[in-house]
């Protein structure tokens, strides 16, 4: 074996003391102008090394990089390049879809600028997460102190599609809280209003991810078990395939109905490239381009290809699209070379249909964290247990809220902590905070340079589609990793089906609801909470998630039968021996 195979497979976090200024600034100068500081002698090509059969493989395990460890410029840079690219596709496809024909149908304008927004103030607040801030005089912190990367949350779509279907449903009776503007034929125009009313919602709500942040983790896991917690994850993924399902076969706005004439006879429009009825056959064959790419780049791809399946699934897809003529460049000609935060603002309202649902996807969030902060110091190689575990914990979750709290004044809906960046970490073993701050840098600059959110908004539904139908059942498989985490015991069990019974249902027959209340008065009081719960129960994950706590508060634990009985072991009878009849073992016995 060679020298070079010898090497330590390891770099272990060294204790040193508090650098001053000028150390620091040595440190600075030293990463810019060697090549130690710059390159290093990592291997490079690890990254982008294939898994072809029959390939000979490198049995040299790479180094690890601890959370504060040295590391070159270069590679910080590429491995931050790397996490952007993976939680690239996650951070634009809320603003995209919530944006769009199915959410508030925005103008191509808005919408890029949303997508711009989306993409900077996830790179602005994941450098908080991962810095981490001591509260002055207090025990408390503001962040993790990990490569703890936040993205737009997928929790709030099925929540906020709901409420803009019921604010354009409202738009015929003025006696309701919040209406959606509606043209002469009923075409939905768009919802500024309302979106404001979602944001200023969720600027409200986040005070109380805030104020959970303060309670210690083992009670917050004990108020919201993953009893509570699964089978509401897993009803939001299932709510969201069906979007993304839409999207693969032409779109999800009314062109998903197939009218007979109009604008919307063909999808995305009449007016398209390359017009279709929906669940066309190309529309079809444009998505499924996508997903096998995603499969054959987890099969075949070299680690860096693993981690970005996604977004190279979708970069096939519109090279695809734009060589098949299904590619509309307009928007991109017509975009602003640069964007940023609050070119655009929405007038911010309490809608107060939209406060316990969005309450709820609060508690969801905080308990994800919990889980994805875990999992973070698990691949980061750190404690899971300990004052300075429990310290992060509450760090990521009070970020969590504030995240969201600033999210919203930002014009972006909530934020969640993103896991799939500890899949980045354990393929290139590296949970050194630098990457994650390299991350934080090209996620500020795709954002800002606005013919990147064009080009992301440009891209034709079915592609799109292809791409968000992944995505979305991953968070439906995150849910069933969550519910199989507990004892499946008796009580459990009747919980998940009495829950899921609800949930299911309201997802599946979502207007199941609609004529439950038959008031027609001039209360808008009364007819705010009319709409809440209406909202409520036609929201599979939130009437799941609020039925999973009354059960679980309500049902005691019962020890199972085979708990109950001590059943002894059969006593083991020779060959030709009889054994003896139950009378006779009681005459024994007496």
């Amino acid at each position: 074996m060679s020298d070079h195979n010898l090497e330590p497979d390891e770099i272990v976090p060294i204790e040193t003391p508090k650098r001053t200024i000028k150390d620091r600034a040595a440190g600075l100068v030293k990463a810019f102008t060697t090549k130690s500081g710059l390159i290093g002698d990592y291997d490079y090509a690890f990254l982008f090394r294939p898994n072809i059969p029959f390939m000979k493989k490198d049995r040299r395990v790479s180094p690890f990089f601890g959370l504060n460890e040295r590391m070159p410029l270069l590679l910080g840079l590429l491995l931050g390049f790397q996490h952007a690219l993976a939680m690239l596709a996650g951070v634009v496809s809320p603003p995209i879809i919530l944006a769009g024909s199915s959410g508030a149908n925005f103008s191509p304008d808005v919408q890029r600028y949303l997508v711009s927004t989306s993409l900077i103030v996830c790179g602005i607040l994941s450098a908080v997460q991962i810095t981490r801030f001591h509260i002055w005089k207090t025990p408390y912190f503001v962040g993790t102190g990990l490569i703890s990367v936040v993205g737009t949350s997928f929790a709030i779509i099925p929540i906020a599609q709901g409420a803009f279907a019921q604010m354009y449903a409202n738009g015929k009776e003025a006696y309701h809280f919040l209406v959606g503007p509606l043209a002469a034929d009923g075409t939905k125009l768009p919802c500024p209003e309302g979106y404001g009313a979602l944001l200023g919602t969720s600027v409200l709500c986040a005070l109380l991810e805030i104020g959970l942040s303060f309670l210690p983790p083992k009670l917050l896991k004990k108020i919201f078990p993953p009893i509570v917690t699964g089978p509401t994850v897993l009803l939001i993924g299932v709510k969201l395939i069906a979007t993304g399902f839409k999207n693969w076969a032409g779109g999800s706005g009314l062109c998903a109905s197939r009218p007979a004439d109009g604008i919307f006879a063909m999808c995305p429009t009449i007016n398209a490239p390359h017009p279709l009825p929906w669940g066309s056959a190309e529309f079809i064959g444009l998505g499924f381009s996508v997903f096998v790419t995603i499969i054959l780049c987890e099969r075949f791809g070299s680690p860096i290809m693993k981690s970005c399946a996604v977004i190279i699934g979708l970069f096939v897809g519109c090279v695809i699209a734009a060589g098949t003529g299904y590619f509309d460049d307009t928007d991109i000609k017509a975009a602003p070379v640069a964007s940023f935060i609050w070119v655009h603002t929405f007038p911010l309202t309490v809608y107060p249909p939209l406060i316990l649902p969005i309450m709820a996807v609060y508690v969801i969030l905080a308990c994800e964290a919990i889980g994805d902060i875990t999992a973070t110091c698990e691949v980061s190689r750190l404690e899971v247990e300990g004052k300075m575990f429990d310290s992060r914990i509450q760090g990521g979750v009070l970020a969590d809220g504030l995240n969201g709290l600033l999210a919203g004044l930002c014009t972006n809906t909530p934020m969640s902590t993103f896991a799939q960046n500890n899949g980045v970490i354990a393929l290139t073993r590296c949970a050194n905070r630098k990457a994650g701050y390299g991350c934080c840098f090209f996620l500020i600059i795709m954002g800002i340079f606005s013919k990147f959110a064009a080009a992301l908004v440009s891209i034709p539904s079915s592609v799109l589609g292809g791409m968000t139908t992944f995505l979305f059942t991953s968070v439906a498989v995150s849910g069933m990793r969550i519910i199989s985490t507990m004892p499946f015991t008796r009580r459990n069990r009747f919980i998940l089906t009495a829950a899921l019974a609800l949930g299911y249902g309201a997802t599946l027959v979502p207007n199941w609801f609609d004529y439950f209340f038959t008031y027609a008065g001039g209360n808008k009081a009364l007819q705010g909470l009319l709409d809440a719960i209406s909202l409520i129960m036609e929201t599979g994950f939130a009437v799941t998630a609020f039925a999973a706590m009354i059960l679980h508060g309500l049902l005691v634990e019962e020890a199972e039968s085979e708990d109950l009985v001590d059943t002894p072991e059969a006593p083991e009878y020779s060959a030709g021996e009889e054994a003896p009849s139950v009378e006779a073992d009681h005459e024994k016995k007496g």
